[in-house]
């Protein structure tokens, strides 16, 4: 007996809604920047898609041998759940792997005692606060940390924009188990200002998107569209 089309209809559209589903629970999720502490690298009101296949358990499936996984490494730009918080997502790079040894000497990454060249890193503040315990700690450990070592299980995670990132130096390593997945490109960008795509309330994310459908072609930043996150 034929189908009717209504119903060819429902079972595509259903069919589609359960894959998206699967897609986005399970493979990739789309992720906004809010901060600017990976600039300038990632820009607020970068949209990127993240992979939250690639460290996923290793099973022996077809669909496993399909999306490639792995172990995180260092130089990712990895989508986590905010060890202090683990109901807000972050963004930072994957810095160390457990049992690396970790050390910020006058804003300058040493790696298991090796000097590491950065060239995403910036540093937008040019004073270098000494180690001493005359500075605030919040000064004192952005300029100067460790010598620290990663815990099996872990990662050390820190922003690009250095000066200005809310990071492991901070509130200590990024458990294994919160890694949601690693950001692989931004595939649209649009010009806002710091926060602006944190939950705010109803009223403003109206009016957040009321200025996007005024504003998509003069505020959308064309020239990062599909561009790959280094």
């Amino acid at each position: 007996m034929r189908k009717s089309v209504t119903r060819e209809y429902y079972e595509a559209i259903l069919v589609a809604v359960i894959l998206a589903l699967f897609a986005r629970t399970f493979v990739f999720e789309n992720f906004k920047i809010p901060s600017g502490s990976m600039e300038d690298n990632l820009l607020v009101g970068d949209h990127l898609v993240v992979n939250k296949f690639i460290y996923s358990p290793h099973w022996n499936t077809p669909v496993h041998a399909l999306l490639p996984q792995r172990e995180p490494r260092r130089g990712d730009v990895v989508v986590f759940k905010f060890p202090e918080d683990p109901r807000r997502d972050f963004i930072k790079r994957c810095i160390a792997l457990p049992g690396d040894t970790v050390e910020v000497r006058g804003k300058q990454l040493y790696l298991n005692g090796v000097l590491q060249e950065e060239p995403y890193v910036v540093h937008k503040d040019p004073v270098v606060y000494p180690d001493s315990p005359m500075v605030p700690p919040s000064l004192r450990l952005r300029d100067n940390f460790g010598p620290f070592v990663v815990p099996e299980g872990t990662i050390f995670c820190m922003g690009d924009n250095r000066d200005n990132s809310l990071d492991s130096r901070f509130w200590g390593p990024v458990p294994r188990s919160y890694l949601k997945g690693r950001a692989v490109v931004i595939y649209w960008s649009f010009e806002a200002r710091r926060n602006d795509w944190q939950w705010q309330g109803l009223g403003h994310r109206l009016k957040q998107l009321g200025e996007v459908v005024l504003h998509f072609f003069t505020k959308t930043r064309w020239d990062r569209t599909f561009r790959l996150v280094r």
